[in-house]
């Protein structure tokens, strides 16, 4: 047994063409190696690993997920880490749409399996290629129990209002049709996270998260309790994203295909792959975004009006329906290190109690940190997002919990 690796869990994120992985200490933090594999099954794949200061590229035939944790494993050993032998406490798996029927981690069988396939047209996109690396797993690291973290769990127990869409209630109770919201782990971490920075019980404080990277949402929490998320039924409603529309008129669709003749794939692939801020100026990175607007680069400028516009419309929305807001916290990519998003989402809500420190927001660190000052009725923080850490204490839970 690994000493190093002991008590270990390995957390992966298996996406249509990518895996994520992350071996993590749950109790102490500490991560012993992480990496990802890229543009698996083509021709151009690639692997990455970190471990001991020692970052290492490959290019390497990877032909499909159980290939890619393979070399992975290949990775480990060769840092004197053998993942069979190495004393892993569980696999936690990253699973994008828990359905109506999973909302908490859940020990993975035979069952659960089936169970999320039939649930996965619901996430064709994701919950497919999640199984992909669960299966894998399953056959690398028979010995190691495997758990599953579900992206929508948090969201379950969101007030019906905002979990209901207002069509017939008999075909969406037939279809499973309802908000069900995503980046779960994420929010549910980062307001954790910052009752811990307040010092307050997480109970007591009422807060807007907004979890902003090439995905987006928001979250309004009222003492650790889900009110309302901008993501819906799958992770395309709500903010504008790197790629992805969020919110539009539902007659749009209806429009594209009647009008423009667009087959449902076509329209699936314009509002998820070609639209957001790639979609309104052909590119999806912020810096590049930033750099395109110094230049006066009219739709890049426009991209990111938009961008703030209606980051800016969930922002009071979610004011109002808290009625009283201690916190608004930015995490993941953009939220933690673009400074001007931070400061154009908030700017004119001084009557509000909401104010943004100019040189305490221009500092970069990877530290939570609060942004306003000291003396504000709303504080408002950076608290990096640690989804793998999430996904390996709730799986250490579950395989501890007797059963």
């Amino acid at each position: 047994m690994n000493a190093v690796a002991a008590g270990a869990v390995l957390v992966l994120n298996a996406g249509s063409s990518s895996l994520k992985y992350q071996l993590v200490h749950p109790d102490s933090q500490q991560v012993v190696a992480d990496g990802i594999a890229e543009r698996i099954g083509d021709s151009g794949s690639s692997i990455t690993h970190e471990q001991d200061g020692d970052v290492e590229t490959v290019s390497a035939e990877l032909p499909d997920h159980h290939a890619a944790i393979e070399r992975a494993m290949r990775f480990f050993t060769d840092h004197g880490t053998d993942l069979r032998s190495a004393g892993l406490q569980a696999v936690g798996h990253r699973v994008v749409h828990g359905g109506r029927t999973f909302f908490r981690p859940t020990l993975i069988d035979n069952e659960v399996i089936g169970e999320i396939s039939r649930i996965s047209s619901l996430a064709p996109l994701h919950n497919p290629a999640n199984l992909i690396g669960i299966e894998a797993a399953r056959t690398l690291l028979p010995e190691v129990p495997s758990v599953a973290v579900f992206d929508t769990a948090f969201f379950h127990d969101m007030p019906d209002a905002a979990a209901t869409y207002a069509i017939d209630r008999g075909v969406a109770s037939m279809h499973a049709i309802r908000r069900y919201g995503f980046h779960g782990t994420s929010h549910e971490y980062v307001s954790e996270q910052v009752a811990g920075f307040l010092e307050r019980p997480l109970e007591s404080i009422n807060q807007i998260v907004l979890h902003l990277g090439n995905g987006a949402s928001a979250s309004a929490i009222a003492g650790g309790r889900p009110m309302d998320t901008s993501m819906g039924m799958t992770p395309l409603e709500g903010l504008v994203m790197g790629t992805r529309s969020g919110d539009v008129d539902p007659g749009i669709v209806l429009h594209l295909h009647r009008v423009a003749k667009l087959r449902v794939d076509q329209i699936d692939t314009l509002l998820n792959k070609q639209s957001g801020l790639k979609g309104l100026c052909g590119e999806n990175d912020f810096r590049t975004i930033t750099e395109k607007m110094a230049q006066g680069d009219e739709a890049a400028r426009r991209a990111y009006d938009v961008y703030i516009h209606r980051l800016r419309r969930y922002i009071g929305a979610y004011m109002i329906e808290l009625g009283k807001v201690d916190a608004i916290t930015f995490t993941a990519g953009v939220g933690e290190n673009a400074a001007s998003v931070r400061a154009d989402a908030l700017a004119g809500l001084e009557n509000y109690g909401i104010v943004v420190d100019r040189e305490r927001n221009a500092l970069r660190s990877k530290d939570a940190r609060r942004i306003s000052p000291d003396d504000a009725d709303v504080s408002v923080l950076v608290v990096p997002t640690n989804e793998e850490l999430a996904i390996a204490r709730q799986s250490a839970e579950v395989v501890s919990t007797p059963r």
